[in-house]
């Protein structure tokens, strides 16, 4: 399925991009549609920091992103790196002593702080409070007027605080934030959003409350977590995207999903099960046809059974990723290289699911001839491997009974 995030160029006074706010965006139409702030913050991250990839999109830049009061107070931005993010807080959020110990907590540690059209006038206490922690005011420049903003001003002049102009639509008022001495300056004057497009794969909620279950124990068994993860065509798709991002500069390709969370580490497994569990928990899709998942199951299952009984089982994990992935590019919609680009899998696993012949690709394929009765197929790739025709039929056999098990267990709440 298709995902969206729009962004948001931000200038200096040269008219240079120095930053970006990143925007949810359901579709290619460039506008927010009213939806819960929490789902729409957890969608920006999932597809900024996963399916697109925020070097893509921020170009080595900081990025704006709002935060809710809940997300705040649940320490969501400490999970991802304080010089990627701006935390942008919206005027909604009301400064508690919980929200207020979290953005000190925050500064400490280093996030830059912004502060959403904030009300700095007598009427308003409470929005001081947040003043200490602050690094940039954002001030709109539609709903404001020239003595409103000169009262902010003269009000929190003791603050080292930087102060950015927004809805600059027009030469005019670019101008005048000039002359009120404004740093940023942002509006479709200089940019409009650009709404940039990638691809997901839905997901079962059920797997995230058990990965959560096993991660929170005091000793996590990595085998059981990753097993999870396999049985999971999303949550593989996601981890592999993941660990390809330039933030943790594997050295390897990976061999299975076990390898990937070694090198990942289980606590920034778990704080990425969190960010995905709060995405996905209103709006769970059947966008793509469940039969496609079990079909992707099987192979997955059938591909590791056949390995095993051509002396393959230590390389168990790369058939079942061949099996898993073989329907990719059916699921998002792109041609498969254009998947593979973005996946740091082995290259004989790469080069099977491109089409290529090796030992996965002849496994995948006898896989295939059973699954749509190919016979004369099914025989010349059983004699090739050498193996029992009667033990494919029972490996495939047991393959759809697993499939079946455990796509019910996901569905069935």
């Amino acid at each position: 399925m298709e995902v969206f995030v729009a962004r948001q160029p931000i200038f200096s006074l040269s008219k240079d991009v120095v930053a970006y706010e990143l925007l949810y965006r359901q579709s290619q139409e460039n506008r927010f549609l009213g939806i819960d702030g929490d789902k729409a913050t957890a969608d920006v991250l999932v597809n900024s920091f996963l399916n697109i990839g925020i070097e893509k999109l921020s170009e080595g830049k900081p990025c704006f992103i709002n935060f809710t009061d809940k997300l705040l107070v649940q320490r969501f931005p400490i999970y991802f790196n304080p010089n990627h993010i701006v935390i942008e807080i919206l005027e909604t959020v009301k400064p508690t002593e919980e929200i207020i110990a979290t953005c000190k907590e925050l500064k400490q540690l280093g996030y830059r702080i912004a502060l959403d059209d904030y009300d700095f006038l007598e009427n308003n206490i409470d929005s001081y409070k947040l003043l200490p922690y602050a690094d940039i005011i954002k001030v709109d420049f539609l709903n404001t007027t020239i003595a409103q903003r000169e009262r902010m001003f003269e009000s929190i002049r003791a603050y080292p605080i930087k102060w950015l102009a927004e809805k600059i639509e027009d030469k005019e008022t670019f101008e005048q934030a000039v002359r009120e001495g404004f740093t940023y300056f942002q509006g479709y004057l200089l940019s409009k959003p650009k709404v940039i497009k990638a691809h997901d794969v839905p997901a079962y909620f059920r797997t995230y409350y058990e990965l959560i279950h096993h991660l929170s124990k005091k000793e996590p068994q990595i085998d059981h977590i990753s097993q999870i993860i396999e049985q999971d065509l999303s949550l593989s798709y996601k981890l592999l995207k993941l660990i390809n991002s330039p933030a943790y500069r594997r050295r390897s390709a990976i061999k299975s999903i076990r390898h990937a969370i070694v090198l990942l580490g289980l606590n920034e497994l778990q704080k990425w099960v969190y960010v995905l569990m709060i995405r996905e928990q209103q709006s769970m899709t059947k966008e793509i046809p469940e039969e496609i998942f079990k079909i992707c199951l099987t192979r997955a299952k059938m591909c590791e059974s056949i390995a095993d009984k051509i002396g393959q089982k230590h390389n168990g994990s790369s058939f079942f990723l061949a099996g898993m992935f073989s329907l990719m590019d059916v699921i998002l919609q792109i041609p498969m290289e254009q998947v593979l680009l973005d996946l740091p899998i082995l290259e004989e696993l790469k080069h099977a699911l491109r089409g290529g012949d090796n030992l996965l690709k002849q496994v995948l394929d006898l896989s295939l001839s059973i699954e749509q009765a190919l016979w004369t197929q099914l025989s010349n790739h059983a004699s090739k491997l050498s193996i029992e025709e009667s033990d494919v039929f029972h490996a495939y056999v047991e393959s759809i009974e697993w499939a079946n098990a455990l796509f019910e267990l996901k569905i069935v709440s």
